[in-house]
Protein backbone atom coordinates (compact mmCIF):
# COMPACT_ATOMS: atom_id res chain seq x y z
CA UNK A 1 0.00 0.00 0.00
CA UNK A 2 2.95 2.53 1.00
CA UNK A 3 4.75 1.43 -2.13
CA UNK A 4 1.68 2.16 -4.25
CA UNK A 5 1.12 5.81 -2.70
CA UNK A 6 4.69 6.65 -2.87
CA UNK A 7 4.32 6.26 -6.65
CA UNK A 8 1.80 8.85 -6.96
CA UNK A 9 1.86 10.94 -4.01
CA UNK A 10 2.97 13.98 -6.30
CA UNK A 11 -0.33 13.57 -8.24
CA UNK A 12 -2.57 13.25 -4.91
CA UNK A 13 -1.05 16.55 -3.10
CA UNK A 14 -1.78 18.72 -6.33
CA UNK A 15 -5.25 17.50 -6.20
CA UNK A 16 -4.94 17.69 -2.23
CA UNK A 17 -4.59 21.13 -2.56
CA UNK A 18 -6.20 22.29 -5.25
CA UNK A 19 -9.65 20.57 -3.62
CA UNK A 20 -9.00 22.40 -0.72
CA UNK A 21 -9.03 25.70 -2.47
CA UNK A 22 -12.39 24.81 -4.73
CA UNK A 23 -13.75 23.92 -1.12
CA UNK A 24 -13.02 26.86 0.33
CA UNK A 25 -13.94 28.75 -2.53
CA UNK A 26 -18.05 27.42 -2.73
CA UNK A 27 -18.46 28.29 0.89
CA UNK A 28 -17.00 32.06 0.66
CA UNK A 29 -19.10 32.33 -2.46
CA UNK A 30 -21.69 31.32 -0.15
CA UNK A 31 -20.64 33.52 2.46
CA UNK A 32 -20.00 36.73 0.09
CA UNK A 33 -23.07 36.39 -1.67
CA UNK A 34 -24.76 36.53 1.71
CA UNK A 35 -23.33 39.52 3.11
CA UNK A 36 -23.91 41.43 -0.47
CA UNK A 37 -28.15 40.99 0.44
CA UNK A 38 -28.06 38.62 -2.71
CA UNK A 39 -31.83 36.46 -2.39
CA UNK A 40 -31.44 32.74 -2.05
CA UNK A 41 -32.96 32.11 -5.51
CA UNK A 42 -29.77 34.38 -6.99
CA UNK A 43 -27.24 32.60 -4.85
CA UNK A 44 -28.54 29.29 -6.10
CA UNK A 45 -28.56 30.19 -9.82
CA UNK A 46 -24.68 31.64 -9.68
CA UNK A 47 -24.05 28.13 -7.28
CA UNK A 48 -25.56 26.23 -9.77
CA UNK A 49 -23.63 27.39 -13.02
CA UNK A 50 -20.75 25.71 -11.50
CA UNK A 51 -22.10 22.43 -12.09
CA UNK A 52 -23.24 23.60 -15.64
CA UNK A 53 -19.58 24.30 -16.71
CA UNK A 54 -18.76 20.85 -15.08
CA UNK A 55 -20.74 19.29 -17.77
CA UNK A 56 -19.53 20.94 -20.60
CA UNK A 57 -16.11 20.09 -19.57
CA UNK A 58 -17.14 16.30 -20.00
CA UNK A 59 -17.76 16.79 -23.47
CA UNK A 60 -14.92 19.62 -24.22
CA UNK A 61 -11.55 19.00 -22.24
CA UNK A 62 -10.48 15.39 -23.55
CA UNK A 63 -9.65 17.55 -26.64
CA UNK A 64 -7.73 20.11 -25.09
CA UNK A 65 -6.13 17.11 -23.66
CA UNK A 66 -5.46 15.55 -26.32
CA UNK A 67 -4.44 18.32 -28.27
CA UNK A 68 -1.77 19.92 -25.82
CA UNK A 69 -0.67 16.96 -23.15
CA UNK A 70 -1.73 16.40 -19.47
CA UNK A 71 0.82 18.68 -18.19
CA UNK A 72 0.31 21.50 -20.16
CA UNK A 73 -3.33 20.80 -20.34
CA UNK A 74 -3.08 20.98 -16.36
CA UNK A 75 -1.30 24.02 -16.00
CA UNK A 76 -3.75 25.80 -18.22
CA UNK A 77 -6.67 24.54 -16.42
CA UNK A 78 -4.90 25.71 -12.92
CA UNK A 79 -4.50 29.27 -14.51
CA UNK A 80 -8.01 29.91 -15.36
CA UNK A 81 -9.56 28.48 -11.98
CA UNK A 82 -6.88 30.92 -10.21
CA UNK A 83 -7.69 33.51 -12.33
CA UNK A 84 -11.01 32.99 -12.02
CA UNK A 85 -11.07 32.70 -8.15
CA UNK A 86 -9.33 36.25 -8.27
CA UNK A 87 -12.11 38.24 -10.47
CA UNK A 88 -14.59 36.68 -7.68
CA UNK A 89 -12.85 38.66 -5.00
CA UNK A 90 -12.84 41.72 -7.66
CA UNK A 91 -16.19 41.79 -9.66
CA UNK A 92 -18.58 41.59 -7.04
CA UNK A 93 -21.90 41.09 -9.51
CA UNK A 94 -23.88 38.31 -9.74
CA UNK A 95 -24.18 38.32 -13.76
CA UNK A 96 -20.22 38.25 -13.60
CA UNK A 97 -20.23 35.40 -10.59
CA UNK A 98 -22.23 33.31 -12.70
CA UNK A 99 -19.87 33.23 -15.89
CA UNK A 100 -17.04 32.81 -13.64
CA UNK A 101 -19.12 29.37 -11.91
CA UNK A 102 -19.06 28.13 -15.08
CA UNK A 103 -15.48 28.83 -15.54
CA UNK A 104 -14.66 27.49 -12.56
CA UNK A 105 -16.96 24.50 -13.00
CA UNK A 106 -15.31 23.54 -16.41
CA UNK A 107 -11.17 23.85 -15.24
CA UNK A 108 -12.17 21.94 -11.96
CA UNK A 109 -13.55 19.41 -14.02
CA UNK A 110 -10.29 19.24 -16.65
CA UNK A 111 -8.29 19.33 -13.24
CA UNK A 112 -9.91 16.44 -12.05
CA UNK A 113 -10.21 14.70 -15.66
CA UNK A 114 -6.27 14.69 -16.09
CA UNK A 115 -5.13 13.69 -12.81
CA UNK A 116 -7.98 10.92 -12.93
CA UNK A 117 -6.42 9.41 -16.33
CA UNK A 118 -3.05 9.65 -14.99
CA UNK A 119 -4.00 7.48 -11.73
CA UNK A 120 -5.42 5.29 -14.25
CA UNK A 121 -2.75 4.59 -16.08
CA UNK A 122 -0.38 4.31 -13.79
CA UNK A 123 -1.67 1.86 -11.07
CA UNK A 124 -3.65 -0.64 -13.13
CA UNK A 125 -2.51 -3.59 -10.82
CA UNK A 126 -3.81 -2.03 -7.89
CA UNK A 127 -6.80 0.23 -8.89
CA UNK A 128 -9.07 -0.65 -5.90
CA UNK A 129 -6.26 0.55 -3.02
CA UNK A 130 -5.53 3.68 -5.76
CA UNK A 131 -9.47 4.43 -6.70
CA UNK A 132 -10.06 4.37 -2.32
CA UNK A 133 -7.18 6.52 -1.59
CA UNK A 134 -7.81 8.96 -4.00
CA UNK A 135 -11.88 9.28 -3.10
CA UNK A 136 -10.58 9.49 0.41
CA UNK A 137 -7.90 12.67 -0.13
CA UNK A 138 -10.94 13.99 -2.16
CA UNK A 139 -13.24 14.16 0.62
CA UNK A 140 -10.64 15.04 3.76
CA UNK A 141 -8.90 18.45 0.97
CA UNK A 142 -12.29 19.51 0.70
CA UNK A 143 -13.44 19.14 4.05
CA UNK A 144 -10.19 20.86 5.23
CA UNK A 145 -10.83 23.55 2.96
CA UNK A 146 -14.09 25.00 4.79
CA UNK A 147 -11.48 25.98 8.02
CA UNK A 148 -9.50 28.14 5.36
CA UNK A 149 -12.17 30.92 5.75
CA UNK A 150 -11.06 31.16 9.32
CA UNK A 151 -7.75 32.93 8.05
CA UNK A 152 -9.68 36.33 6.45
CA UNK A 153 -13.27 36.22 6.22
CA UNK A 154 -15.42 35.78 3.78
CA UNK A 155 -15.75 40.08 3.39
CA UNK A 156 -11.76 40.00 2.68
CA UNK A 157 -10.42 40.26 -1.11
CA UNK A 158 -7.43 38.24 0.84
CA UNK A 159 -9.48 34.73 1.06
CA UNK A 160 -10.16 34.89 -2.78
CA UNK A 161 -6.53 35.74 -3.11
CA UNK A 162 -5.64 32.24 -0.65
CA UNK A 163 -7.74 29.98 -2.87
CA UNK A 164 -6.05 31.44 -6.21
CA UNK A 165 -2.66 30.69 -4.42
CA UNK A 166 -3.94 27.40 -3.65
CA UNK A 167 -4.88 26.71 -7.49
CA UNK A 168 -1.57 27.51 -8.28
CA UNK A 169 0.61 25.83 -5.81
CA UNK A 170 -1.58 22.55 -6.76
CA UNK A 171 0.09 23.09 -9.63
CA UNK A 172 3.71 22.85 -8.72
CA UNK A 173 3.64 19.05 -7.34
CA UNK A 174 1.99 17.92 -10.69
CA UNK A 175 4.39 20.15 -13.51
CA UNK A 176 7.23 18.64 -11.11
CA UNK A 177 6.15 14.97 -10.92
CA UNK A 178 8.58 12.32 -12.68
CA UNK A 179 5.52 10.35 -13.48
CA UNK A 180 5.41 10.00 -17.32
CA UNK A 181 2.14 10.65 -18.65
CA UNK A 182 -0.42 8.67 -20.08
CA UNK A 183 -1.82 7.54 -23.71
CA UNK A 184 -4.19 10.50 -24.69
CA UNK A 185 -8.04 10.92 -22.69
CA UNK A 186 -10.86 9.89 -25.18
CA UNK A 187 -13.95 11.73 -24.92
CA UNK A 188 -16.81 9.60 -23.06
CA UNK A 189 -20.15 8.63 -24.50
CA UNK A 190 -23.14 9.03 -22.12
CA UNK A 191 -26.02 7.18 -22.74
CA UNK A 192 -28.83 7.43 -21.22
CA UNK A 193 -32.28 5.73 -22.74
CA UNK A 194 -30.85 2.29 -22.10
CA UNK A 195 -29.49 2.94 -18.95
CA UNK A 196 -33.16 3.76 -17.51
CA UNK A 197 -34.48 0.66 -19.45
CA UNK A 198 -31.30 -1.15 -17.59
CA UNK A 199 -32.13 0.50 -13.90
CA UNK A 200 -34.61 2.82 -13.31
CA UNK A 201 -33.96 3.14 -9.83
CA UNK A 202 -29.80 3.56 -10.40
CA UNK A 203 -30.99 6.46 -12.58
CA UNK A 204 -32.95 8.68 -10.76
CA UNK A 205 -31.04 7.62 -7.53
CA UNK A 206 -27.79 9.25 -9.24
CA UNK A 207 -30.28 12.00 -10.73
CA UNK A 208 -31.47 12.98 -7.14
CA UNK A 209 -28.28 12.15 -5.09
CA UNK A 210 -26.68 15.48 -7.72
CA UNK A 211 -29.97 17.69 -6.76
CA UNK A 212 -29.23 17.10 -2.68
CA UNK A 213 -25.66 17.12 -2.92
CA UNK A 214 -25.22 20.09 -5.30
CA UNK A 215 -27.71 22.01 -3.15
CA UNK A 216 -25.35 21.28 -0.28
CA UNK A 217 -22.67 22.74 -1.83
CA UNK A 218 -24.26 25.83 -3.14
CA UNK A 219 -26.13 26.79 -0.04
CA UNK A 220 -25.51 24.97 2.82
CA UNK A 221 -23.20 28.33 3.83
CA UNK A 222 -25.63 30.25 3.28
CA UNK A 223 -28.27 27.80 5.73
CA UNK A 224 -25.43 27.91 7.99
CA UNK A 225 -24.91 31.64 8.29
CA UNK A 226 -28.82 32.18 8.71
CA UNK A 227 -28.73 30.33 11.79
CA UNK A 228 -26.71 32.38 13.65
CA UNK A 229 -23.20 30.14 13.16
CA UNK A 230 -20.15 32.61 12.96
CA UNK A 231 -17.36 31.60 10.48
CA UNK A 232 -16.13 28.91 12.55
CA UNK A 233 -19.71 27.30 13.10
CA UNK A 234 -19.91 27.49 9.58
CA UNK A 235 -16.77 25.45 8.63
CA UNK A 236 -17.87 22.90 11.49
CA UNK A 237 -21.42 22.48 9.88
CA UNK A 238 -19.90 21.89 6.41
CA UNK A 239 -17.15 19.82 7.26
CA UNK A 240 -19.28 17.37 9.47
CA UNK A 241 -21.11 16.56 6.57
CA UNK A 242 -18.58 15.78 4.22
CA UNK A 243 -16.40 13.66 6.81
CA UNK A 244 -19.42 11.80 7.61
CA UNK A 245 -20.03 11.15 3.83
CA UNK A 246 -16.16 10.05 4.19
CA UNK A 247 -16.87 8.20 7.08
CA UNK A 248 -19.93 6.32 6.60
CA UNK A 249 -20.06 5.44 3.04
CA UNK A 250 -18.09 2.21 3.11
CA UNK A 251 -20.00 0.93 6.00
CA UNK A 252 -23.27 1.71 4.70
CA UNK A 253 -22.55 0.19 0.86
CA UNK A 254 -21.08 -2.87 2.47
CA UNK A 255 -24.48 -3.21 4.61
CA UNK A 256 -26.16 -3.39 1.03
CA UNK A 257 -23.98 -6.02 -0.24
CA UNK A 258 -25.69 -9.21 -0.85
CA UNK A 259 -28.76 -8.36 -0.07
CA UNK A 260 -31.10 -6.33 -1.87
CA UNK A 261 -29.88 -2.98 -2.75
CA UNK A 262 -33.13 -1.21 -3.03
CA UNK A 263 -34.05 -1.92 0.32
CA UNK A 264 -31.07 -0.44 1.63
CA UNK A 265 -31.38 2.85 -0.77
CA UNK A 266 -35.01 3.07 0.91
CA UNK A 267 -33.63 2.67 4.36
CA UNK A 268 -31.02 5.61 3.51
CA UNK A 269 -32.94 7.92 2.61
CA UNK A 270 -35.39 7.62 5.34
CA UNK A 271 -32.47 7.87 8.09
CA UNK A 272 -30.97 10.70 5.73
CA UNK A 273 -34.27 12.44 5.79
CA UNK A 274 -35.03 12.39 9.88
CA UNK A 275 -31.12 13.41 9.62
CA UNK A 276 -32.21 16.76 7.61
CA UNK A 277 -35.33 16.99 9.48
CA UNK A 278 -33.25 16.49 12.80
CA UNK A 279 -31.00 19.49 11.40
CA UNK A 280 -33.74 22.01 11.27
CA UNK A 281 -35.03 21.24 14.31
CA UNK A 282 -31.61 21.77 16.44
CA UNK A 283 -30.46 24.54 13.70
CA UNK A 284 -29.66 27.69 16.43
CA UNK A 285 -29.92 25.54 20.09
CA UNK A 286 -27.12 23.13 20.08
CA UNK A 287 -24.13 23.41 18.24
CA UNK A 288 -22.90 19.85 19.26
CA UNK A 289 -26.47 18.35 18.08
CA UNK A 290 -26.33 20.04 15.28
CA UNK A 291 -22.79 18.86 14.37
CA UNK A 292 -24.18 15.20 14.93
CA UNK A 293 -26.80 15.50 13.32
CA UNK A 294 -24.78 16.58 10.08
CA UNK A 295 -22.73 13.87 10.49
CA UNK A 296 -25.19 11.25 10.01
CA UNK A 297 -26.92 13.59 7.20
CA UNK A 298 -23.47 13.41 5.19
CA UNK A 299 -23.05 10.09 6.03
CA UNK A 300 -26.59 8.72 4.06
CA UNK A 301 -27.11 11.90 1.88
CA UNK A 302 -23.25 11.14 0.42
CA UNK A 303 -24.02 7.37 0.03
CA UNK A 304 -26.63 7.53 -2.26
CA UNK A 305 -25.09 8.27 -5.37
CA UNK A 306 -22.60 5.10 -4.21
CA UNK A 307 -25.32 3.20 -3.88
CA UNK A 308 -27.62 4.17 -7.42
CA UNK A 309 -23.89 3.08 -8.96
CA UNK A 310 -23.65 -0.25 -6.94
CA UNK A 311 -27.20 -1.30 -8.01
CA UNK A 312 -26.80 -0.41 -11.71
CA UNK A 313 -23.64 -2.67 -11.85
CA UNK A 314 -25.99 -5.29 -10.57
CA UNK A 315 -28.09 -4.73 -13.35
CA UNK A 316 -26.02 -4.02 -16.56
CA UNK A 317 -24.23 -6.39 -18.30
CA UNK A 318 -20.57 -6.50 -17.31
CA UNK A 319 -19.30 -4.84 -21.04
CA UNK A 320 -21.51 -1.89 -20.41
CA UNK A 321 -20.65 -1.40 -16.81
CA UNK A 322 -18.41 1.57 -17.72
CA UNK A 323 -20.60 3.22 -20.22
CA UNK A 324 -23.66 3.14 -17.30
CA UNK A 325 -21.11 4.76 -15.01
CA UNK A 326 -20.36 7.63 -17.35
CA UNK A 327 -24.18 8.09 -18.39
CA UNK A 328 -25.30 7.77 -14.07
CA UNK A 329 -21.97 10.60 -13.99
CA UNK A 330 -23.75 12.87 -16.32
CA UNK A 331 -27.14 12.45 -14.61
CA UNK A 332 -25.60 13.57 -11.37
CA UNK A 333 -24.51 16.32 -12.87
CA UNK A 334 -26.87 17.67 -14.14
CA UNK A 335 -29.06 17.00 -10.66
CA UNK A 336 -26.24 18.95 -9.21
CA UNK A 337 -27.09 21.82 -11.53
CA UNK A 338 -30.95 21.77 -11.09
CA UNK A 339 -30.96 21.55 -7.16
CA UNK A 340 -29.37 24.79 -6.03
CA UNK A 341 -32.25 26.63 -8.25
CA UNK A 342 -34.63 25.09 -7.17
CA UNK A 343 -33.59 24.61 -3.52
CA UNK A 344 -32.66 28.29 -3.49
CA UNK A 345 -36.00 29.32 -5.35
CA UNK A 346 -38.10 27.20 -2.33
CA UNK A 347 -36.26 28.96 0.40
CA UNK A 348 -36.87 31.86 -1.26
CA UNK A 349 -40.82 32.19 -1.01
CA UNK A 350 -40.36 30.08 2.04
CA UNK A 351 -37.14 30.89 4.67
CA UNK A 352 -33.71 30.27 4.66
CA UNK A 353 -33.79 27.67 7.58
CA UNK A 354 -36.21 25.16 5.36
CA UNK A 355 -33.25 24.02 3.65
CA UNK A 356 -32.82 20.51 5.27
CA UNK A 357 -36.78 20.54 4.95
CA UNK A 358 -36.09 20.43 1.37
CA UNK A 359 -33.39 18.01 1.46
CA UNK A 360 -36.10 15.50 3.52
CA UNK A 361 -38.45 15.78 0.93
CA UNK A 362 -36.44 14.91 -1.99
CA UNK A 363 -35.00 12.19 0.30
CA UNK A 364 -38.58 10.86 1.10
CA UNK A 365 -39.54 11.11 -2.57
CA UNK A 366 -36.68 9.00 -3.90
CA UNK A 367 -37.57 6.59 -1.18
CA UNK A 368 -41.07 6.41 -2.61
CA UNK A 369 -40.07 5.90 -5.51
CA UNK A 370 -37.53 2.84 -5.01
CA UNK A 371 -40.06 1.27 -2.99
CA UNK A 372 -42.60 1.44 -6.11
CA UNK A 373 -39.88 -0.27 -7.94
CA UNK A 374 -39.30 -2.92 -5.61
CA UNK A 375 -43.12 -3.63 -5.84
CA UNK A 376 -42.82 -4.05 -9.62
CA UNK A 377 -39.72 -5.04 -10.36
CA UNK A 378 -37.80 -8.56 -9.03
CA UNK A 379 -34.54 -8.11 -6.95
CA UNK A 380 -30.39 -9.25 -7.96
CA UNK A 381 -30.27 -12.35 -6.62
CA UNK A 382 -27.52 -12.51 -4.15
CA UNK A 383 -25.18 -14.15 -6.17
CA UNK A 384 -24.69 -11.97 -9.12
CA UNK A 385 -24.54 -8.95 -7.36
CA UNK A 386 -21.00 -7.31 -7.57
CA UNK A 387 -19.02 -5.43 -4.00
CA UNK A 388 -19.82 -2.10 -2.79
CA UNK A 389 -17.09 0.80 -4.13
CA UNK A 390 -17.41 3.91 -2.20
CA UNK A 391 -17.85 7.03 -5.40
CA UNK A 392 -18.23 10.36 -5.66
CA UNK A 393 -19.00 12.30 -8.29
CA UNK A 394 -15.69 13.87 -10.34
CA UNK A 395 -14.69 13.03 -14.11
CA UNK A 396 -15.53 10.30 -16.43
CA UNK A 397 -12.33 9.34 -16.09
CA UNK A 398 -13.01 7.99 -12.66
CA UNK A 399 -15.48 5.21 -13.87
CA UNK A 400 -12.40 3.82 -15.80
CA UNK A 401 -10.33 3.23 -12.20
CA UNK A 402 -13.36 1.65 -10.56
CA UNK A 403 -11.69 -1.90 -10.15
CA UNK A 404 -15.62 -2.84 -11.25
CA UNK A 405 -15.44 -1.85 -14.79
CA UNK A 406 -12.18 -4.05 -15.89
CA UNK A 407 -14.04 -5.60 -18.41
CA UNK A 408 -14.12 -2.97 -21.95
CA UNK A 409 -17.18 -2.56 -23.11
CA UNK A 410 -17.95 -4.42 -26.14
CA UNK A 411 -21.73 -2.62 -26.81
CA UNK A 412 -23.08 0.40 -26.17
CA UNK A 413 -26.85 1.41 -24.02
CA UNK A 414 -28.14 2.29 -26.97
CA UNK A 415 -32.27 1.42 -27.97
Amino acid sequence: MLATVASIYSLLLGMGILLAGSGLLGTLLGLRAAMEGYSELIIGVIMSAFFLGYIVGSFVSPALIRRVGHIRAFAAFAAVASAASLLHGLLIDPVVWWVLRIITGFAVLGLYMVIESWLNEQVRQKRGQVFAIYMMVSLIALGVGQFLILAYGPGNLASFVLVGMLFSLGLLPVALTHVSQPIPVETPRFPLKGLYRNSPVGFVGSLVSGMITGTFWGLSAVFALSIGLDNLGVALFISAVIFGGALLQWPIGHLSDNRDRRVVLVMVCLVGAIAATAIFAVAGTSLIALLVAAVLYGGFSFSLYALSVAHTHDRVDVHHVLEATRGLLLLNGVGASLGPVLTGLAMHYTDTRTLPLVMGILLVLLALFIQHRIRVDRPVPAEEQGEFVPVTRTSPMAAEMDPRTDVEPELDLKG
